[in-house]
């Protein structure tokens, strides 16, 4: 199997004082190559942590992290902010773009931080155009829409045709409507691109449209869960 995303006994631990909390206690989990799953969870069970790992935005505490055939766990800052620019597009609830920025400027950022000069404004374009943006390239975000806004983050994640896309409720601050054209393209990406999505969510109506989900529950995969085949009896 060609496993893009490899966790063995991860483990995250956060002190409060002379309290330890553990965000993580020992999940263990594979996610394929072109795969779509959602990772779902209570308030409190460890999405957030999780998310924050295999984006490369923290390190765990203990165990293994292999994300597209290269070890993380262990990365310097900045060896994880290299591999997580090449190897990662984000797409959160807030959208994140830069306000000052056009849409095709924050497309380009990627490719900035990277160091890339040459094609990147036509690779900018070509992701814009992806996702349906070629008429708003030159918008600044204050003139897009929700839903426009959230398209041009999904071009700023893929600009760098990364491994995963991880996806932090994605459809959160946006209407029914636009919501579900927002996971229509995210599903497209994967259909056109074989793109991998991990999707954080707390909505069902999300997670059905995934291929599998992985629910965590204090800091652990819900084993309930899983045995009864994907539904609490």
């Amino acid at each position: 199997m060609d496993w893009v995303i490899e966790a063995r006994d991860l483990k995250k631990t956060y002190k409060m004082g002379e309290i330890e909390v553990h965000a993580l206690n020992g999940v263990s989990f594979t996610i394929a190559r072109g795969e779509i799953v959602s990772i779902m969870g209570p308030s409190g069970s460890g999405k957030s942590t999780m998310m924050n790992t295999l984006g490369c935005l923290d390190r765990p505490t203990s165990g293994e992290y292999i994300l597209d055939g290269e070890a993380v766990a262990n990365m310097t800052d900045d060896q994880l902010a290299s591999v997580r620019n090449r190897k990662v597009g984000f797409v959160f609830q807030s959208f994140n773009l830069l306000s000052r920025l056009t849409a095709v400027g924050n497309v380009e950022l990627p490719l900035r931080y990277a160091g890339i000069t040459e094609g990147r404004r036509d690779r900018a374009k070509a992701a814009l155009e992806a996702v349906g943006l070629g008429d708003r390239m030159t918008h600044r975000p204050y003139e897009l829409s929700g839903g426009q806004q959230q398209r041009v983050a999904v071009a700023r994640a893929i600009v760098n045709d990364p491994a995963i896309i991880m996806a932090d409720e994605p459809t959160g601050n946006l209407d029914s409507k636009v919501g579900k054209e927002i996971m229509s393209l995210l599903l497209n990406l994967n259909k056109e691109r074989g793109t991998t999505l991990v999707i954080v969510t707390h909505d069902p109506k999300i997670a059905e449209q995934t291929q599998r989900v992985i629910r965590l529950r204090d800091g652990e995969l819900d084993l309930a869960y899983e045995e009864n085949g994907g539904s609490k009896q």
